[in-house]
């Protein structure tokens, strides 16, 4: 482990996967041995993880002393174990301190110790794992997709046969080409992998019960699945005065929640030319997109629900399970889709409920930027993620000029030249370093995106920056405004090259470019207009000619 992972490590804190343990305060070796019997098998008995021992709980790192040899330690854990436990061990030095680490994985075995006791990771907390909730419950065949594994107790009864009708019905109004509503109930459902046979059994999967299952079945076998609505008035910001809670199939509970949503919103007439567009306090759209990420990608072995919490100018959704591995609130609208629960996303996918796994991010931010309304807010906490759509329309200017150019250019603006624009509406200019972290890209995808605009007449080049074009100012701004910008523009640019006159006698063309980042058009504009305010003087011709102080002025 390098010092920047370990530190990324410390910065996040303890979590399912992650534990801190203080090696100073243990009063004896053998009171470490049994702390390091005891969280690998907790971790073992979940999702796997990593012991860090010389750590103390608030993350400061305290060290290990002493005497002790790795080597035992991992000979302890195995013996004091069953079935035996393998660890891998290691050690590195953090500023002049040693941090000893203990890592194992989930293997679908469930352990314990020699004396009977056995431990499961709950959050960042390792509790007793008992008999009712062990293997029993979920097939011993492990599928490290927690969704598709097989819930052992399931059978064909725990299918709520409406839940597959209302599907295919879903489906057919989808994508009315599909075949797959035309199958067999039980052949539907075994083709999509919502169910499995196990020795001649039919079993559910995890997203088989979350799809088809009845409500009782749900909350009997996997009653963390729970959905929890919660309403606030604008009196009251602080306690909620509707509260519905639903253990019920993924679809049954984006169908109802979308009702209750859609049935408070206001809408908001923007006119466009002859046109008239409304605008909702909550797009149905992103709202499903919202609920939906929060379905497929929540962590179920967590025992948390899933909170959606409306008030009068925003909905936050909340759900248990950090983001998966690599993912950040910096780049989630580009990374690669990284889907905790397999399953359950292509089942969505097929079901037409999603055009592809990880579009979702995409169509959120699309909606909300071209809907003149703040960007979607998460946040990334140890053990959920939370997310905030806003319902306040911030530009309606914007969402006027969006509507109208993509109507008379026929086409969509990507999600990237929308931000691009309303980042430049509100801030005027732009850099490509600038718009490459505010679309979490790359270099090149910037590049790209304001060379289509610039080429559209959208935007144009400013010194070694981006504005928009006068004809977008006058439909997003102003014409004073954008004479504002220019002015400034020029009257830098005037001090740029006086003060390189000053230093160095006389200035060309070509060094004006460089110096102000301009085009070879607006540097000769620029030294024209010096010219004209009598501060320059033009000497020689052709490739010989330079700028110098005018006599005027020395």
């Amino acid at each position: 482990m390098t010092i920047v992972e370990f530190e990324k490590v410390l910065q996040k804190g303890e979590s399912i996967d992650t534990e801190f343990k203080s090696w100073v305060k243990a009063s004896s070796m053998k009171e470490r041995v049994a702390l390091a019997v005891d969280e690998p098998i907790a971790f073992a008995n979940s999702k796997g993880g990593t012991v860090y021992f010389g750590v103390e709980d608030n993350g400061e790192v305290t060290g290990c002393t002493g005497n002790y040899d790795l080597q035992n330690i991992v000979e302890a854990i195995y013996d004091k174990t069953r079935p035996p436990l393998f660890t891998e061990a290691g050690e590195f030095e953090y500023k002049g301190k040693t941090v000893i680490t203990l890592s194992v994985e989930h293997d679908g075995t469930t352990y314990a110790t020699t004396d009977g006791r056995c431990l499961r990771r709950l959050g960042k907390n390792s509790k007793p794992y008992y008999p009712d909730e062990m293997s029993n419950k979920y097939s011993a065949v492990q599928n490290p997709d927690f969704s598709g594994q097989i819930i052992v107790e399931s059978t064909e009864d725990d299918i709520n046969k409406l839940e597959i009708y209302k599907l295919k019905e879903k489906l057919k109004a989808r994508d009315p080409e599909s075949t797959l509503s035309e199958m067999e109930d039980m052949a539907f459902l075994s083709d999509l992998g919502l169910i499995k046979y196990d020795a001649g059994n039919l079993k559910l999967t995890i997203a088989g019960l979350l799809f088809v299952g009845k409500e009782q079945a749900i909350h009997r076998m996997l009653p963390q699945a729970e959905v929890i609505y919660l309403h606030y008035s604008q009196s009251n910001l602080e306690e909620y005065d509707v509260r519905l809670d639903m253990t019920a199939p993924i679809i049954s509970v984006i169908d109802r929640l979308s009702e209750k949503i859609q049935d408070a919103n206001r809408i908001v007439n923007v006119q466009v030319g002859l046109f008239r567009l409304e605008i909702v306090d909550f797009s149905e759209r992103v709202f499903q997109e919202a609920l939906l990420n929060a379905l497929a990608h929540r962590d179920y072995q967590n025992q948390a629900a899933v909170y959606v919490k409306h008030y009068p100018d925003k909905i936050v959704i909340e759900n248990p399970g950090g983001f998966p591995e690599g993912i950040t609130e910096h780049n989630i609208i580009t990374h690669p889709s990284v889907p905790r629960n397999k399953l359950i996303a292509e089942t969505l996918q097929r079901l037409k409920y999603v055009q592809r796994t990880g579009q979702g991010v995409d169509i959120i931010f699309r909606d909300m930027v071209s809907s003149g309304k703040p960007y979607p807010e998460y946040r990334a906490y140890n053990d959920a993620v939370s997310l905030s759509i806003y319902s306040a329309i911030d530009d309606v200017e914007f969402v006027k000029f969006v509507a109208r150019e993509q109507n008379l250019r026929q086409r969509n603006f990507s999600l990237f030249e929308l931000m691009i624009l309303r980042y430049l509406t509100d801030n005027r200019r732009i850099s490509l370093a600038i718009a490459t972290d505010l679309i979490q890209g790359t270099r090149d995808m910037a590049q790209k995106s304001l060379n289509n605009m610039s080429r559209d007449g959208l935007i144009e080049v400013s010194g070694k920056e981006y504005m928009l074009t006068a004809k977008t100012y006058e439909a997003v701004k102003s014409t004073v405004e954008y004479t504002k910008d220019r002015s400034i523009q020029y009257i830098k640019a005037k001090e740029m090259i006086m003060e390189y006159i000053e230093g160095n006698g006389s200035i060309t063309n070509e060094k004006t470019r460089e110096l102000c980042g301009f085009t070879k058009q607006q540097a000769r504009s620029a030294l024209d207009k010096m010219r004209g305010e009598s501060l320059i003087q033009l000497v020689g011709a052709g490739r010989s000619s330079k700028y110098m102080k005018s006599s005027e002025t020395r």
